[in-house]
């Protein structure tokens, strides 16, 4: 039994996604923190601030190195970050001439919130994919049946007949900004050091960081440790992602109830009437959508993120974004599989 219904025994079959959870799984975490790690020693060694052979050492340990989660999960409860301890096991691992050399100018924050990106990045392709997949599923809907009619409602009540074209084109013209948007969003490397003035790497700290983010495949920017634009703006980017398609969902639902104007495979069941096919894909939408609003007013609270760092506002990311993504990943995939199921919209 878990606590979040994203990797619940039953109720992930429901609003989890295979594909994403492992992204957000430790190991993903850890093995994202270590590039960072390995990375960083590099870059540091390429402008002479540690020697070649510890970049070496460094970057061969962290592409083996297997932490003792159990340490790190009773280090983590003393010192809210789990850094701390990785870099400790990490410079065992190394030696002590290398560990020197080892997370050199760097901070926790750094190291969590890279690693975040790097994840964050990958996800975020795959989720264009999914937009690209729903896309085309519309296009082919449009081809079979745009020409069928529709009733139009306007504030809950029948209005003037429409074009399924023109509801499809209701639903799919949001999504082709979100295409773009996600090819389109930037994923920056952060790196700031201990108060964000990255004050141990002098006059060489620009090019390390940019020479950094080039490793990690990630954008080079100023150290946003305290201020949390690129944390909101995919948050915000994923809530619009899910209330859009939390939209074509209900909008589905309402077609089922009044029947007539869809037909639909794949419906769920009811334990009490063996006859009906309820709109759970519709329905689970709708909630995946007003989940990301609500969570959506938690990461602008930590947006207040006071001086030069807060444990509190970046822990209650920690809370909340993951849970975001996931509940994105569960919207693209139910909407594949909700349009994927229509058989008929409109009448001829």
């Amino acid at each position: 039994m878990t606590a979040s219904p994203f990797d619940h025994p039953f109720l992930s079959g429901l609003v989890g996604d295979d594909e994403i959870a492992p992204y957000f799984s430790a190991e993903a975490d850890i093995r994202a923190m270590l590039s960072f790690e390995a990375a960083l020693a590099r870059a540091e060694a390429v402008h002479g601030l540690i020697p070649g052979d510890a970049a070496t050492k460094i970057a061969e340990a962290c592409a083996g190195f297997s932490p003792d989660l159990t340490s790190l999960r009773a280090a983590t409860a003393k010192d809210g970050v789990v850094v701390p301890e990785l870099v400790k096991q990490l410079r065992e691992a190394v030696g002590e001439e290398a560990g020197k050399s080892l997370h050199l100018g760097a901070t926790s924050q750094d190291v969590v919130d890279t690693s975040l990106m790097i994840r964050l990045k990958a996800v975020v392709f795959l989720f264009a994919g999914r937009l690209s997949a729903i896309f085309a599923t519309f296009d082919g809907l449009d081809r079979q049946f745009g020409r069928n009619r529709l009733m139009g409602h306007t504030r809950m009540q029948a209005a003037i007949p429409i074009t399924v074209s023109d509801r499809l084109n209701a639903w799919r013209a949001p999504l082709a900004t979100y295409r773009d948007r996600l090819t389109e969003q930037s994923f920056p490397v952060q790196f700031g050091g201990a108060a964000g003035t990255l004050d141990k790497l002098g006059p060489q700290a620009a090019a390390v960081r940019a020479l950094l983010a080039q490793e990690l495949g990630l954008t080079d920017i100023r150290q946003w440790q305290s201020a949390r634009l690129p944390i909101a703006d995919i948050a915000g980017l994923f809530t619009s992602i899910s209330g859009s398609l939390g939209k074509m969902g209900q909008d589905v639902a309402l077609l089922a109830e009044m029947g007539g104007e869809i037909e639909m495979s794949g419906g769920g069941t009811s334990s009490a009437m063996a006859h009906k096919q309820n709109p759970v894909a519709a329905e689970v939408l709708v909630s995946l959508a007003r989940f990301n609003a609500t969570a959506l007013s938690g990461i602008h609270q930590s947006l207040i993120h006071e001086q030069e760092r807060s444990g509190a506002a970046w822990t209650l990311e920690w809370l909340l974004l993951p849970e975001m993504t996931m509940a994105t990943a569960a919207s693209l995939r139910l909407a594949k599989e909700l349009t994927g199921n229509i058989r008929r919209l409109g009448t001829a």
